[in-house]
């Protein structure tokens, strides 16, 4: 009988681990039944994420990019990894020496896009936001010499062919916005 009784310990301690220790072991119950009416069901949400995904779909192809009185440069934004992410290929020569890459992912638990970015610089930004009015916005904070700021890239007046990009900065937590760099988008 003791040769019987001996795995019982570690079972049962198993057990408890599997239950209480790994998240989702267990259904979560929802005691807030009065909210999961407004929350929208698997469907829904999945159609929701999948909208939200397209919202940078206006940027994918080739594009001429003017700014300045004689800046030019192109840009090429496709999707990778089985659609889910979209890679950009900026070129600033001949006006400028700046090659750069960004890549932007919609994070559905968090219902924004982020942004990494990464240049022949050594620059590495990182940016979160949306579609908000018809404009694109990703932002961030940054800071230099020990002062903080906010930095922001809007895409707007967005057609098929065309739309505008502003490089913009806030020394006032987003007051108040100063342009740094606006960029012409015309598709190739």
């Amino acid at each position: 009988m003791k040769n019987f009784l001996c795995p019982l310990p570690r079972v049962l301690s198993l057990l408890i681990f599997i239950f209480f220790m790994i998240p989702g072991a267990i259904p979560a119950q929802d005691n807030d039944s009065a909210d999961s009416s407004q929350k929208p069901s698997g469907e829904a949400a999945t159609e929701d994420s999948r909208e939200a995904e397209k919202q940078f779909d206006f940027w994918l192809g080739q594009w001429n990019l003017t700014w300045g009185e004689d800046g030019k440069g192109t840009n090429t934004i496709t999707r990778i990894l089985d659609g889910r992410v979209i890679r950009e290929s900026f070129d600033g020569r001949p006006s400028m020496n700046l090659v750069g890459q960004s890549y932007s992912v919609y994070v559905k638990p968090l219902g924004l896009w982020k942004q990494t970015w990464v240049d022949n610089e050594g620059s590495y930004l990182d940016f979160t936001g949306g579609l908000k009015d018809g404009r694109m916005i990703l932002s961030r904070e940054a800071g230099r010499e020990g002062k903080k700021f906010l930095q922001r890239m809007v895409w707007y007046d967005i057609d098929k062919d065309a739309f505008d990009w502003n490089w913009e900065r806030s020394d006032d937590q987003g007051a108040t916005w100063k342009l740094a760099w606006k960029i012409h988008y015309q598709r190739k």
